[in-house]
């Protein structure tokens, strides 16, 4: 078996309604969260998974996908105590939180919208871990130095291809052929301490073949850790380790 299997395995449950269909569903969803998620009006107050959460204009609201508190939830059974967390794409910050939550003694919350690392700040502060949370505006890793900083990453990218409208739209776009994250997986090794875990979660729409490719040649071996289903996509968390030389 190699090491893209279990993403490319992930790729089979996807709905059996036709190409044609989810291609133009997929366009309506993405227009309309743009317009209502991304790019309203006004800043919002919201309590989710347990954190009370202040949403400004252009960054992503949790409340609308139920991604982010389904990753925040299988954060909270890992014991991260003392360890060196980044989240990267930390949004509103809330997988940064549980990881803070979880017992990491120290979370580098990373996004390349500037209106996401200030708002993740914010909400540090108002949820009591301003000590243990730091925000970065950055283009994935651009801004942190290489080296072996982190014993756990979290991702949370882009699930779909095609050009981004604007930054705020990197949240859900990631390029033609996910161009915008194709080096995600290299930077995040060389950042990641020895023994060091990656977790990433991604939907069963993106391309997961593709995505595994990435995997791969950056070195990981994938392991799918926890599912949920809803709707006509289900949602995947995999942990990703380096694979020994040979």
């Amino acid at each position: 078996m190699t090491t893209a299997d279990p993403l490319v395995s992930a790729a089979q449950t996807r709905s059996n309604a036709s190409r044609r269909f989810r291609i133009l569903a997929e366009r309506v969803l993405h227009a309309v969260g743009y317009y209502v998620v991304l790019r309203r009006r006004g800043t919002r107050l919201r309590r989710i998974a347990g954190f009370r959460l202040t949403i400004r204009p252009t960054v992503y609201d949790p409340r609308y996908g139920l991604a982010p508190p389904f990753f925040a939830k299988f954060i909270d059974g890992l014991d991260l105590s003392g360890r060196v967390i980044a989240d990267l794409g930390t949004g509103s910050g809330i997988l940064a939180l549980a990881a803070a939550r979880a017992g990491a003694a120290r979370v580098v919350a990373i996004d390349i919208n500037t209106a996401a690392a200030a708002t993740a700040a914010e909400n540090a502060r108002q949820n009591g871990f301003e000590h243990r949370v730091v925000t970065v505006a950055s283009n994935l890793f651009s801004a942190v130095a290489p080296g072996p900083h982190f014993d756990v990453i979290l991702v949370n990218p882009p699930f779909c291809a095609g050009e981004a409208w604007d930054v705020a739209d990197r949240a859900w776009r990631a390029g033609p052929d996910y161009r915008d994250i194709a080096t995600l997986f290299e930077q995040a090794r060389a950042r990641l301490a020895p023994a060091g875990i990656v977790y990433f979660i991604i939907s069963s729409k993106s391309d997961l073949g593709l995505l595994g490719t990435l995997i791969r040649r950056a070195g990981f071996s994938a392991q799918l850790v926890s599912r949920r289903f809803i709707l006509l996509e289900t949602f995947l968390i995999f942990q990703l380790r380096v694979m020994p030389l040979r």
